[in-house]
């Protein structure tokens, strides 16, 4: 049997990490996104080093907020995980433990992802959520009572065995905000999109009119003689007007948009909205909006203007051909970590359907 434990102190209560452990919205900010179930969910870990997939978990034990066991099934290999929560006197201990049950795996490369994210991405979310509580108008006192300067344990305090066991500083809330932005800001940029190719508007067809005639009237010739009546000449008819033909209107379709989150980020995400002309006729130019949520900005953009209004970004682009998309990329700054998409997304009043 292959056992990989790892402790970390972290300077949070329990009820504080058993949230980061349990919910759904800030687990996926610091290790994966799930599938809401019952008693089994999908973690999408197929993209994350080291996973050949993604993992079926099925809960075992649940006590809150002290122990989470659930068994994992990924890439026919199958594994325990607990999680055990103990009271300290400046915080909390967090153990994992993972037993290998089935299958085979590299046990080194198993708990460098445990290290990297218990001691790492983890401690971010746990910062955040203290931030919450932290009354910045006070007068007295230090920022907050909930993150103070911490230790390291020395190779000397550490357990023996071949267990690993690991300390983690729980970050200033203000270095933890820093260094979330300074990840964000040096995220890759997706290149931009060639913009569309300039094309002329629409140009309705104009109306003919045929040319007019004067109608003619013949005149009666006087007779030549007073006693022999000449018969009143026939007048002539009157040319008939050829009808004008009316102007064709061709109504272009109501453009469509789909929303999609591309990348989702402790403080933040990029959203992907792809734009489509269905009819034939070309849209000279569109717009759409997106309201993110309140503190939230927008950063960088792709395939699009954008301004933004409060919460209401304004995404403004050139003519788009019948038949064609167009795809805007955005970055978004969202204090809350719990936010990976915006509030809302329309073009021309019609909702955004998801990607």
């Amino acid at each position: 049997m292959i056992e990989i434990v790892t402790e970390v102190d972290l300077f949070h209560p329990p009820a504080r990490i058993w949230r980061a452990l349990t919910e759904r919205a800030l687990l996926a900010k610091w290790f994966a996104d799930s599938a809401p179930g019952s008693d089994r969910w999908i973690l999408a870990t197929a993209a994350l080093p080291g996973y050949d997939g993604d993992t079926e978990v099925e809960t075992v034990e649940l006590r809150a907020p002290d122990r989470l066991v659930v068994r994992c099934r990924e890439a026919g290999r199958a594994t325990r995980l607990a999680c055990d929560l103990t009271p300290t006197a400046h915080g909390t201990r967090l153990s994992v433990r993972e037993v290998l049950e089935e299958g085979d795996w590299d046990a080194d490369a198993r708990a460098e992802q445990h290290e990297q994210a218990v001691t790492g991405r983890l401690p971010a979310i746990l910062d955040w959520l203290a931030f919450q509580n932290v009354d910045l108008r006070r007068a007295e006192g230090g920022l907050t009572a909930e993150l103070p300067v911490v230790r390291l344990l020395g190779d000397d305090q550490r357990r023996p065995g071949p267990r690993r066991v690991l300390l983690a500083a729980g970050a200033v809330t203000l270095i933890a905000a820093a260094a979330g932005a300074t990840v964000w800001a040096t995220a890759g940029e997706p290149p931009a999109p060639a913009a569309p190719t300039p094309t002329t508007s629409l140009v309705m067809p104009s109306s003919t009119t045929a040319p007019s005639v004067r109608p003619t009237t013949a005149r009666p010739t006087p007779s030549a003689s007073r006693r022999s009546a000449s018969p009143s000449p026939t007048p002539s008819p009157t040319p008939s007007r050829t009808p004008s033909p009316r102007a064709s209107t061709v109504v272009a379709a109501p453009l469509s948009a789909t929303y999609e989150t591309v990348t989702d980020r402790v403080f933040g995400y990029r959203g992907e909205v792809v734009l489509r002309n269905p009819g034939p006729a070309q849209r000279p130019a569109w717009t759409v909006t997106v309201t993110l949520h309140d503190g939230a900005t927008v950063g960088s953009v792709s395939g699009a203007e954008a301004t933004q209004d409060g919460p209401v970004v304004t995404f403004t682009g050139s003519a788009l051909p019948g038949g064609e998309s167009a795809t805007i990329r955005f970055d978004v700054r969202d204090p809350d970590p719990s936010h990976n998409a915006p509030a809302a997304c329309t073009t021309e009043n019609t909702p955004c359907t998801p990607a």
